[in-house]
């Protein structure tokens, strides 16, 4: 079976510092799951989801397998999981086929090459990126603008901030009805565009990646 890749958001509210803590501790559990071979602990954005400040409620788990197969048997099986969902509310799951890849994260692509180049399924897209500490102001400075863009976006269904480290490693990750959608607001939302030019002439990111998908398939659970 072909590679996938799952992005699943859980919130925990009670459990603030457990799940915090989960960040450091959640290493040592798949340090050596099966067939996962690329993974991020994520923290997410308070309030509509872009924000400077972390949403200490929600977490994510990023993960790449080697096929769908094992990534259903972690999130039906594995000590992980079970874990998690005890202490979760709420917890919902994006399933994605890499539609296209570019850039680098921790130092590789992570996402297997594109098992398919259009998709009648939603579009599912990362950006990610680390930021210059020279750059940080001028980043956050145009972040409201960019959120406001992206909330108002026609044809946007899902979206959040995500980040390993905050204010320094950060990321974003939005769902589409389509591929023409995505396109309609790379090509002809003005801030989208404004932002995009001023990111390139003052060169914020020192690594960056941008990832396109196929989400085939969604699950929510209400866990308590």
């Amino acid at each position: 079976m072909a590679p996938i890749t799952t992005l699943s958001f859980a919130r925990y509210e009670s459990q603030r510092a457990w799940s915090l803590l989960q960040m450091q501790l959640g290493h040592g559990r798949l340090a050596k799951v099966p067939g996962l071979r690329f993974y991020k602990l994520l923290g997410t954005g308070a309030g509509s989801g872009f924000s400077l400040w972390p949403d200490w409620d929600t977490y994510a788990l990023l993960s790449v397998w080697e096929d769908h197969a094992q990534a259903q048997d972690f999130w039906q099986n594995s000590e992980f999981s079970a874990l998690h969902a005890e202490r979760a509310l709420h917890r919902e799951t994006f399933w994605l086929e890499t539609l296209h890849a570019a850039g680098k994260w921790s130092g590789e692509n992570p996402f297997p090459n594109a098992s398919r180049k259009r998709s009648e399924h939603p579009v599912g897209i990362i950006t990610r990126a680390t930021l210059r500490a020279s750059r940080l102001h001028e980043f956050w400075e145009a972040v409201p603008k960019a959120a406001k863009a992206i909330e108002s976006a026609e044809g946007v269904t899902w979206f959040k901030g995500i980040g390993e480290l905050p204010w320094i490693q950060q990321a974003t990750f939005s769902v589409w009805e389509s591929q023409e959608a995505v396109r309609n607001f790379a090509y002809k939302s003005q801030p989208h565009a404004d932002i995009v030019k001023k990111t390139r002439a003052r060169n914020w990111y020192t690594e960056d990646l941008f990832a396109r998908f196929a989400v085939v398939d969604h699950q929510v659970e209400e866990l308590q």
